[in-house]
């Protein structure tokens, strides 16, 4: 794996949905501890949201470049990553293990994290957040198929 020794300082948007929310909001208090600027899209209570709503929110952050990376947080992760996948730019991965966050961004060059807040541990997603975050994107053969997925969108 290609990892840094720290994480660089960075523009990261957030948001979950009600199932996501209390680790939404731990990782974003999180992240900024750590001196990243952090971009909370919502929701700002438990109360029952839809997440396509924020998982819009978040994507087009980044694929706009008013962000450098997202994260998303629901019940499981996987509707988030299904939504952010619809925005054009975004390479949203669903991810339970740093192991797979590591090859999401060595091989995929994944721009949006999508985290499970209800079978996954919090701590376990500081460490998927950390590993995402630092591992750099492994560029030589996978750039070719990185752009080949990218070309899917048109």
């Amino acid at each position: 794996m290609h990892q840094t020794e720290r994480v660089a300082l960075m523009k990261i948007s957030i948001a979950a949905d009600h199932a996501g929310f209390e680790q939404k909001e731990a990782l974003a208090d999180y992240l900024q501890q750590q001196g990243h600027e952090v971009i909370n899209r919502g929701p700002s209570t438990d109360d029952r949201v839809d997440y396509p709503d924020f998982a819009a929110l978040v994507a087009h952050d980044v694929a706009d470049g008013a962000a450098e990376y997202g994260v998303l947080v629901c019940g499981t992760g996987i509707g988030m990553a299904v939504a952010a996948c619809k925005i054009h730019g975004v390479r949203a991965v669903n991810i339970i293990t740093p192991e797979f966050a590591a090859l999401s961004r060595e091989h995929n060059d994944a721009n949006v994290l999508t985290l499970s807040g209800r079978f996954v541990e919090l701590e376990t997603n500081k460490k998927i957040l950390d590993t995402f975050l630092t591992t750099e994107f492994g560029g030589g053969r996978h750039t070719g198929r990185v752009a080949k997925i990218m070309a899917l969108e048109n």
